[in-house]
């Protein structure tokens, strides 16, 4: 029987950095891959119109996981892909990123089968963030880590993560917008300022996005946020999700007169807003790299980040919403505003590298669980062990 291998993903940007992974696991026939969707985004813009546009596979299997807070959806992912897993019995789980969806992991490891993280290592060292959480708990029980970057590898290293289970491929985005993007740069450029015209703004503009937990549901980060809004000459447009739409009703913020609030769009829209924006006020990670590699300014809102590559290319500022002064913020803009940066986030190819390790793995020509006594005891714990033993 061949192989099989399941790849779990479970919002947005998942679809969006997976998509050329899950085309190419897809088409390999020296082994069958089962795609299996979390539920985490369940709405038609959160979900299925970016199956749709990148052309990828729709899921083999939805778990459709429940709950309004994290415990209640952590608890039925693991749940629910427990069965799963035991029905379908792969020898190998892929998950990516460091949402909700990745601590189905955990299913994975009761059942001793092999973990295998895409975008691991990353680290904010923000301890109050959910995802940093996340990221630590997979990193310190995959088999196998797939880390965009040597200096994530390097911090990796020094938690004790052994060498050897962290492979560095480069940041799957570069591949995204090199296939779908680039090549219609200028369309993409004429389609945004049709949608803009079409919100009732004609000429420049910034894009907004709010979704990060530390500024959704502190009120203070977000008046602040809106006042540096408010702040920007030019109109914003600011495609919010739910759950922002509902934070804002409930602390009764008063939207500037200059943001036009709207409904989550779909990946090629959203695109075409980024590429004829002046600036992108965003607390998204995927977000900022995508403006790095696009060639227009980001502004991060946010007080600590897990991919510092932007700020080294000089692409983006930072607006820190509890203590940032907003004029400042602003005047950096318009200093950044116009300039050209080279992006260091890839050559393109971090999804074949990535494919092509798996396929390895999974035929036998590497390692696929890395988790072994031998290897997980270090020979001091081993000698101690004995010793009792002995004794």
């Amino acid at each position: 029987m061949k192989p099989k291998v399941a790849i779990i993903l479970g919002i947005r940007p998942d679809v969006i950095r997976a998509s050329k992974i899950i085309k190419i696991m897809k088409e390999d026939s020296r082994y069958e891959t089962v795609f299996i969707w979390s539920g985490q985004h369940y709405s038609a813009n959160l979900k299925d119109v970016f199956f749709r546009e990148l052309n990828v596979p729709y899921p083999d299997i939805e778990l459709n996981i429940e709950g309004e807070s994290d415990s209640d959806l952590t608890a039925s992912i693991v749940s629910k892909l427990a069965r799963v897993l035991i029905e379908i019995k792969p020898q190998a789980t892929v998950f990516l990123g460091d949402t909700n969806t990745v601590i189905g992991c955990i299913a994975a490891a009761q059942l001793n089968i092999p973990i295998l993280h895409i975008e691991g290592c990353m680290r904010s060292y923000d301890w109050r963030m959910p995802e940093e959480k996340n990221r630590i708990l997979i990193d310190s029980i995959a088999d196998v880590i797939y880390a965009y970057f040597s200096e994530y590898k390097d911090q990796g290293v020094r938690e004790g993560i052994q060498e050897n289970r962290i492979v560095v491929t480069q940041n799957l985005i570069v591949d995204i917008l090199n296939e779908f993007f680039i090549p219609k740069r200028n369309q993409f450029k004429t389609l945004g300022k049709e949608h803009a015209l079409a919100l009732g703004i004609e000429g420049q503009f910034y894009l907004a996005t709010i979704h990060r937990r530390e500024n959704v549901e502190s009120f203070s980060s977000l008046s602040n946020i809106f006042e540096l809004l408010a702040a920007a000459e030019l109109p914003v447009i600011f495609p919010a999700g739910y759950r922002t739409q509902r934070k804002i009703r409930e602390f009764g913020l008063e939207i500037p007169h200059n943001v036009k609030l709207i409904d989550p769009v779909g990946y090629f829209e959203f695109l075409s807003y980024i590429v004829s924006s002046n600036a992108v006020f965003t607390d998204s990670g995927t977000v900022v790299e995508e403006t790095a590699v696009i060639g227009i300014p980001s502004i991060q809102l946010r007080k600590s980040t897990e991919r510092p590559q932007t700020y080294d290319c000089l692409s983006s500022i930072k607006f820190e919403p509890d203590h940032s002064d907003v004029l400042q913020t602003i005047s950096k803009l318009q200093n950044i505003k116009g300039t050209s940066w080279e992006h260091n986030l890839g050559d393109g190819k971090a999804s074949i590298r990535i494919a092509q390790d798996i396929a390895e793995r999974l035929l036998g020509l590497k390692p696929l669980m890395t988790h072994n006594r031998e290897h997980y005891l270090v020979s001091t714990e081993r000698s101690y062990m004995d010793d009792r033993i002995n004794t």
